[in-house]
């Protein structure tokens, strides 16, 4: 379970915080602080089918949509301050003072590498990924992409996400409390096999890079051996 995640009840803060609570978790949690979204909408969506969560008397289909809505505020808000902090403040701070508050430099390294491998489409593709979608922002700040399409991209990149989040924990209903902690393992271990899979990658990649100057000493010799013959 992430380190703050188990100190903190977060479904006792989205139950007793309402709407305002999950737009703040929604927001941190993109800014570095582990309060992951994969636990945070599918308990916000069981919330509402059991008519915890919610303006009082409005219909479950319109509790429903405001919490995808407040989902998505959430995440482009902490990305864009996730965005800010990464081009004002620069990497020593991001990397220094933030750890105080859960930014790890391995999490920004593997999103680093992601936006470098893709570019700015990085900040579209990687909001499907753990780990990567939580910290993809930082390396758009420190490249200073263009904000307007940073913004596009990040929202666009949400929308289906937050949805699909909200839904599965809505469509569970009764069943959430039987299914909450393989939910919260299945994120993990998801993430786990997605840092493997880049630490797989970049050492794939120095070992390829590695061969051709190795083999350059090789062939001189060989071409010296040619000549004296």
């Amino acid at each position: 379970m992430h380190p703050l995640a188990s100190v903190f009840d977060v479904t006792q803060w989205v139950q007793t915080g309402g709407l305002l609570i999950l737009f703040l978790l929604m927001t941190v949690q993109c800014v570095g602080v582990p309060f992951p979204s994969e636990v945070i909408m599918p308990l916000a969506g069981y919330l509402v089918s059991a008519g915890h969560l919610g303006p009082a008397g409005a219909a479950q289909g319109v509790d429903l949509l405001l919490v995808i809505v407040l989902g998505v505020a959430g995440n482009v808000v902490g990305s864009l301050l996730a965005y800010w902090l990464a081009a004002w403040l620069g990497e020593p701070v991001l990397l220094g003072p933030g750890r105080y508050i859960g930014i790890r430099r391995h999490h920004v390294e593997i999103a680093d590498r992601w936006f470098r491998r893709h570019g700015r489409a990085a900040v579209l593709l990687g909001r499907f990924l753990p780990v990567v979608r939580t910290y993809i922002s930082f390396p758009a700040g420190l490249a200073r992409m263009p904000l307007t399409e940073f913004t596009l991209y990040t929202t666009v990149g949400t929308i289906p996400w937050v949805t699909a989040l909200a839904l599965a924990g809505w469509a569970v209903g009764s069943t959430w409390n039987r299914i909450s902690g393989p939910i919260q393992t299945a994120g993990i271990v998801l993430a786990i096999l997605i840092v493997l899979a880049v630490i797989g990658w970049f050492v794939q990649g120095r070992r390829q890079q590695s061969r051709p100057a190795a083999a350059e000493p090789v062939a001189a010799a060989r071409t010296g051996e040619g000549e004296r013959g």
